[in-house]
């Protein structure tokens, strides 16, 4: 079923706007659905302020593990949208709260990472876990973390393999092959972990999206049930499959990764699929 004024279709042909538009909570991805690098798309400040004026609560998660809830509340505000830390979740603080919940990592574990500087303060941020300094041996690290490092090098992989070898676990914050840019694409996480998965044979825990932790935790964050909370995202391998596999409705925007043409190759389908932000909120404040 579609809708030419909005650009909605339905795919799974069992959904209905009145379900979207009775939604409790709200969970966003951020790259490719709400900015493209450092580009605000369209009907961003227009889809919060509706939100915020119905009192409708919102999270946003990433996988981006390279910048800290800090400053991705200085970001949105640079967007005209206003959001506490609480309100974002990245696969940094996804992982970090797994670490937190693991019985097999000690409370004061050691932490190689692979990764940005955010990554291991997002880690260590509230715990007690210690981050491995870069002259110190990586035989010392219980874990390895790996996230997008836009300065790996093979020494940083061969660390993490060696850390890996003697023994730590191999967490990955995510595993996407490629973030959308105003220019196209750039390489993912994924490229980074599987580069050292590869070398060590050894295959990471994964606790980004299409996992489904953030999913679970955001909506304990919201506050609502699974089913009456909405996941929007431009990703059907992760953003969608994540929001499934925990229960969430789902809905597609199709201003990053996905096209409407891999709607057809999907393993999992959204419930909603929308062109961009506008067509987004038509579908929530209704047709008039």
């Amino acid at each position: 079923m579609s809708t030419e004024a909005s650009s909605i279709e339905e795919p799974t042909g069992n959904q209905h706007l009145d379900r979207l538009q009775s939604a409790k909570g709200f969970i966003f991805d951020m790259d490719g659905v709400l900015y493209r690098g450092k580009r605000a798309l369209p009907g961003v400040e227009d889809l919060f302020n509706a939100l915020t004026l119905r009192e409708i609560p919102f999270l946003l998660a990433t996988n981006n593990s390279m910048a800290t809830p800090a400053a991705y509340v200085q970001r949105m505000a640079s967007m005209g949208v206003t959001v506490e830390e609480a309100d974002i979740q990245t696969s940094a603080t996804a992982t970090r709260d797994f670490l937190v919940d693991d019985e097999e990592t000690p409370n004061d574990a050691v932490i190689l990472t692979v990764g940005m500087p955010a990554l291991g303060e997002q880690l260590s941020m509230g715990t007690s876990f210690r981050i491995l300094g870069d002259n110190e041996p990586a035989s010392d690290a219980n874990v390895v973390v790996a996230g997008l490092d836009l300065t790996f090098t093979y020494d940083k992989m061969k660390r993490a393999c060696e850390a890996i070898d003697h023994g730590a676990r191999f967490i990955a914050t995510n595993a996407d092959d490629r973030l959308p840019t105003e220019t196209g694409y750039q390489p993912g996480a994924g490229a980074v972990v599987a580069g050292i998965e590869r070398a060590t044979h050894v295959s990471p825990i994964v606790v980004g999206k299409p996992e489904p932790l953030m999913m679970i935790k955001g909506v304990e964050r919201l506050g609502c049930g699974p089913g009456e909370a909405v996941m929007v995202g431009d990703r059907l391998d992760t953003d969608i499959a994540a929001a499934y596999r925990a229960g969430l409705m789902t809905a597609l925007v199709l201003t990053g990764v996905a096209t409407r043409g891999d709607l057809a190759r999907a393993e999992v389908l959204p419930d909603y699929v929308f062109a961009d932000l506008p067509a987004l909120l038509q579908g929530i404040v209704g047709h008039g």
